[in-house]
């Protein structure tokens, strides 16, 4: 990449709720987010599809539903699970039945995988999620060779506990100064929690705040950062390599 920097600002959970789609739009719009990954399960992914066909410019790629988990009492309760995570005939076919799904709701394939936290870097789900990526052409998070991942700015740690520190402008702008030569996917989970049941609610404005910060936009252009979607550095990754060490659920 002759030198520079490209940053694929990927907002997760678009179509979860409208509030979450909401503050999505906003960093869109008025702030760095350039893509999105989209929740085809939840009532708001018809809302969220929609405003995306609409603009182009905002790359979708689709964000596996398998479940999710809260650490609670010590240990990590299952919230719901759609299927039963360690069957891998029932997860290869839900992986598939949500592509298909993101493609009604979108007219397109994905511009790209990843899941609802992280549940894709772990057998079954992982050799699934590759194998779709694969017949299409697309990368998957954390298993692209020339996409590096960035999951600093998340505003809890890896039990559950709030950490606002990680979310505001001051991390967002440390994280933009030590971005590496090449590309970059930086996740972030902006939106508005009052109509939210998650794990993860209210740390969702402090993102949107900060993703939206003039003085971010304007780190970028002086850095010579390049925003970019994972469709504008395509062919420069492979989405079969294997998984990157140490994980951050995030």
């Amino acid at each position: 990449m002759n030198g520079e920097r490209y940053l694929i600002v990927n907002a997760d959970d678009f179509g979860l709720s409208p509030g979450v789609n909401r503050g999505i739009i906003e960093c869109h719009e008025n702030g760095i987010v350039t893509s999105a990954s989209l929740m085809v399960r939840w009532p708001a992914a018809a809302e969220a599809a929609e405003y995306a066909r609409a603009r182009p410019r905002l790359g979708v790629g689709l964000h596996i539903d398998l479940g999710e988990w809260a650490y609670r009492n010590e240990e990590w309760t299952c919230l719901y699970e759609v299927v039963p995570t360690g069957d891998p005939a029932a997860v290869a076919e839900h992986v598939v039945r949500q592509v298909d799904a993101f493609r009604r709701l979108m007219g397109r394939d994905p511009t790209h995988l990843d899941s609802h936290q992280h549940v894709h870097r772990e057998e079954p789900a992982r050799s699934a999620v590759l194998k779709a990526a694969a017949k299409i052409g697309i990368p998957v998070r954390h298993f692209s060779s020339g996409i590096h991942y960035c999951g600093e700015f998340y505003g809890q740690d890896g039990k559950g506990k709030t950490c606002p520190g990680a979310v505001t402008t001051a991390a967002l702008l440390q994280a933009l100064a030590e971005l590496p030569i090449g590309a970059t996917e930086m996740a972030c989970h902006p939106g508005y929690a009052e109509d939210l049941d998650t794990m993860y609610r209210f740390e969702r404005a402090d993102e949107v705040a900060a993703l939206c910060d003039s003085r971010v936009r304007a780190a970028v252009e002086a850095a010579g950062i390049i925003l970019s979607t994972f469709a504008t550095v395509r062919g420069k990754w492979s989405a079969t390599v294997a998984i990157e060490a140490d994980p951050v659920y995030r």
